[in-house]
């Protein structure tokens, strides 16, 4: 049985101080991972949209907006919102991309990077420190996974944020200091209010796909923020009659590890692609370049995968082959695989519209099938991410690759140094060396510091 008291007595029970090291090395990485991915999403007009929103009523707050600063002012100050307001913004640069991490779950591949953005907003509040920062990270994390694991929800009609809302109240609830009482109150706000609707990944996508976690970050510490002033909510959120077992799940049951160790079991990306197309992009650059393939010379590209890749973007959920802005682009299997084969790689730069409707992408992109094979399926239940890409010339000249998962998959996980340079791919633009060094040490050593020594990095340089 699942239940807040059970939720509550579990974020109580967490400890830094019981973490194993490796455990540690991985919140880190995941903190340096979304900080990167933080950075190359500044500016995107989306994001700026959620900033320009947050802050358009001058309400001053304790939170930083990350990048964000107020050009009115004369000495060019970081802008600052309420923590709500910073969570959203904060979190729609860590997700907009589409660059986050996940994790692999038989019927649910939610995004656990998606609650860092509440979990340090939080933070600044209670001037938290590093190891706080860690220890709530891993609330966070642990409870995302277990859900997603446990209690789907994609195939009823739910979006993954729908478990992003009560990760991320657990988390920062975490941060705050909750008791237990005022922990069941956020999780019943959060759990009982807040749930979306799967339609935002269907059909014709557009760009709340990439803002829609942002907002399940609000709401989650704006319910922990009532239940700290004394706002009751539904504590039989789970459980209670038409509660979210009733209505949303169905039955469950999760079994949580105050040491926190379903970090372990989410992947890093290693290209800015949706997540269940890693293996398939990693394998069509592989082919791309080894057998130095002409992409004029392409007759067919065709894709073996699993179910869940084919339901999301492979066409399952609406074609993929209408493809005009960076919302469809990232969620398109055709037009990933297109990209990928003529630019061998897959970059922030192939979501920019001039790419997107080039005519070298529009035409090959529409050669492109996708099959779901059972035994691929099969294979990404037991832990795998299996693709097996087949490209065949205008000559019926064939080449054929298979893949059982990718560099930052939990099977093959990149180690520090690839999130670092991954780290510096998508910072350098904005900062110098010496910024973005002292940037990954920071979070190398984050219990030597705290949550406004974090922020503090995000501040504009000062030659904007």
């Amino acid at each position: 049985m699942t239940t807040t008291a059970e939720l509550a007595s579990f974020i109580e029970s967490v400890s830094y101080d019981e973490f194993s090291d490796e455990t540690i090395e991985e919140l880190k990485k995941r903190v340096l991972d979304s900080a990167g991915i933080a950075i190359g999403a500044m500016g995107k007009p989306p994001v700026d949209a959620v900033g320009e929103t947050v802050t358009e009523f001058e309400v001053e707050g304790p939170c930083r907006l990350w990048g964000r600063d107020e050009r009115a002012t004369p000495d060019g100050a970081a802008m600052w919102a309420t923590p709500d307001g910073a969570a959203m913004y904060n979190t729609a640069l860590t997700r907009y991309l589409d660059y986050m991490d996940s994790f692999l779950a038989p019927g649910e591949t939610p995004h656990p990077s998606d609650t860092i953005g509440s979990v340090v907003a939080c933070g600044e509040v209670v001037d938290a420190s590093g190891r706080e920062l860690i220890e709530a990270v891993g609330v966070a994390y642990e409870v995302q996974g277990e859900l997603a694991w446990n209690a789907p929800v994609r195939d009823k009609g739910w979006d993954h944020v729908t478990h992003t809302v009560i990760a991320a109240a657990a988390g920062a609830g975490k941060i705050l200091g909750l008791d237990h009482g005022e922990l069941r109150n956020a999780l019943g706000i959060a759990g009982t209010a807040h749930n979306a609707l799967r339609v935002t990944r269907t059909g014709g996508i557009n760009e709340w796909k990439g803002l829609a976690s942002a907002n399940a970050a609000r709401n989650a510490v704006y319910s922990c923020l009532l239940a700290r002033n004394g706002v009751e909510g539904p504590i039989d959120l789970f459980e209670g009659q038409k509660g979210w077992k009733d209505t949303i799940s169905g039955e469950f049951s999760i079994d949580l590890n105050p040491g926190c160790e379903r970090v372990f079991d989410v992947m890093t990306k290693r290209y800015v692609a949706e997540t269940y197309a890693q293996s398939a992009v990693e394998g069509v650059i592989e082919l791309a370049e080894r057998e130095e393939i002409d992409p004029g010379e392409v007759a067919s590209i065709h894709l073996d995968t699993f179910a869940g890749a084919k339901l999301i973007i492979g066409g399952g959920e609406g074609s993929r082959y209408e493809v005009e802005t960076k919302a469809q682009a990232d969620h398109s299997l055709p037009y990933m695989l297109a990209v990928a084969l003529i630019d061998h790689e897959l970059t922030n730069e192939a979501y920019e519209p001039e790419r997107i409707n080039s005519e070298d992408v529009q035409t090959l992109l529409r050669t492109v099938t996708v099959e779901a094979d059972g035994g691929f399926t099969e294979r990404f239940e037991a832990g795998e991410m299996p693709a097996r890409i087949e490209i065949e010339l205008g000559d019926e000249t064939t080449y054929t690759v298979e893949k059982r998962s990718f560099r930052g998959h939990p099977t093959d996980p990149m180690d520090w140094a690839d999130v670092e340079a991954k780290f510096h791919e998508m910072a350098r633009g904005r900062y110098g060396d010496t910024h973005r060094y002292g940037f990954v040490d920071t979070i190398r050593t984050l219990e030597q510091y705290d949550a406004t020594d974090l922020t503090e990095l995000f501040d504009p340089p000062a030659s904007m």
